[in-house]
């Protein structure tokens, strides 16, 4: 399950297969995440939820986590078509005493997607025929793993575009609550108009292709989230 290389007309391609095969994931889904310290203390939790409504997606990320004097809330939540093509997305976080917050609507008969920020800034960003925002990204990663592909190089809408980047780097046993799961090790790289960045994803080979485990590194060690079973 090599990626191909980038190709000509490879995202409207993929919003094609995206129409073609309803993606694995279940009508109605909630997953649970224990976000740890490099050590593997625990030092907060995530929630995941995903619900279909007709031929709308309800994607939903919650992260609260407390660091020393520091605490982080976040709060993501996009809506998309059956084809898992962006229609809306929203940002909430807190990260100490910052606080951010930002609507984005796609609109895709003007090829834009606009961005609105909590302050009274907005933005205007041109999109594809089918875009995606971050949390639609990855439930398209899911399906596009169960269906054995790897999902060619594209820009995903995170506040501002970030060009995405997938390697697949095979199938490992990866711990989750001291049992040992095969899972498909997926590296993502993504880089935006101010800042890049990379981490990875442990899939299990259910059908669903389930995040057990993402890893992401900073300069004081790599922190985790793992699957609460």
């Amino acid at each position: 399950m090599r990626h191909p290389g980038p190709i000509a007309g490879a995202l409207l391609l993929a919003a094609a297969i995206g129409y073609a095969q309803p993606p694995p994931i279940p009508v109605e889904e909630t997953l649970r995440y224990t976000i740890n310290w490099p050590s593997g203390l625990s030092l907060g939790e995530g929630l995941l939820n995903a619900a279909r409504s007709g031929d709308r997606w309800n994607f939903s990320l919650t992260l609260d986590a407390a660091l020393p004097g520091f605490a982080v809330s976040d709060r993501y939540r996009s809506v998309a078509n059956a084809g898992l093509c962006a229609l809306e997305a929203e940002k909430d976080s807190t990260h100490g005493k910052r606080r951010a917050r930002e609507r984005t609507v796609f609109n895709y008969r003007r090829g834009i997607a606009r961005r609105a920020t909590r302050r009274g800034g907005k933005s205007e960003i041109p999109i594809d025929e089918c875009s995606r925002d971050a949390l639609g990204f990855l439930f398209h990663l899911r399906s596009e793993l169960a269906h054995g592909r790897v999902p060619p190089p594209q820009t995903v809408l995170f506040g501002a575009p970030y060009r995405v980047r997938l390697e697949y780097e095979g199938a490992q046993v990866v711990t989750v609550n001291e049992k040992p799961y095969e899972a498909d090790r997926v590296v993502i790289y993504g880089k935006g108009p101010a800042s890049k960045f990379n981490f990875e994803i442990f899939f299990g080979r259910d059908a669903a292709r389930t995040p057990l485990v993402v890893r992401v590194p900073f300069a004081v060690g790599i922190f985790s989230m793992e699957l609460a079973r």
